[in-house]
């Protein structure tokens, strides 16, 4: 899982309340096992008129939204189904952090587990950087636990095991990894029975 530290780019506004993962990457997209191909599709019936053809009024489809890692975002993001390939759509796409009001539990796990920063900030802030720019950046600085743009900070809490692994880039089979000394001194003690 690639580190976040100190993250700077620039940002999506999409301030919708109640995106559901089932908007986020519709059902007809779920038959890849991979956790790549997804971002092509991320917010279909939103992006494209009819299939393929991209709805030039949409956020996304903005040119001067290209490129753009950070999406800004309302209330309640990924509610609906506990659909792992909507966060593996958001990365696939280029997302590496998210700002929103809150988040479903198992959309918010998801995203810590597949190396996507979710952050929690009150309305007036995400207001304040969705009305940024395009080209203004935001930096994400996970160690002082700051998101910092236009001369402003704001603060945000992040749990401390989560924010190790973002840190150090690390997902549970990593974490796991780790303790390989452990795990075979462990197994060196079991019964052979062949």
């Amino acid at each position: 899982m690639e580190k976040i530290n100190i993250f700077t780019s620039t940002s999506v506004p999409l301030m919708n309340n109640n995106i559901d993962t089932d908007q986020l990457i519709p059902k007809q997209f779920l038959k890849n096992i991979l956790k790549t191909g997804f971002g092509k599709n991320l917010l279909y019936d939103w992006r494209y008129l009819k299939p393929n053809v991209p709805n030039p009024d949409f956020v996304l489809n903005k040119p001067e939204r290209a490129g753009a890692q950070i999406l800004v975002t309302g209330d309640n993001f990924g509610c609906g189904s506990s659909r792992e390939h909507a966060v593996w759509a958001l990365k696939d796409y280029g997302f590496r952090v998210i700002i929103a009001g809150s988040y479903s539990d198992i959309f918010y796990m998801n995203s810590t587990k597949n190396g996507v920063l979710a952050i929690k900030l009150p309305q007036a802030q995400r207001d304040f950087l969705a009305q940024l720019p395009a080209d203004q950046p935001i930096t994400i600085n996970l160690p002082e636990q700051k998101v910092i743009a236009a001369g402003h900070e704001f603060d945000f809490d992040i749990d401390e095991r989560i924010k190790h692994k973002l840190v150090n880039g690390l997902d549970d089979i990593a974490i796991t990894m780790k303790e390989m000394d452990k795990i075979e001194a462990y197994e060196a003690k079991m019964p052979n029975f062949n």
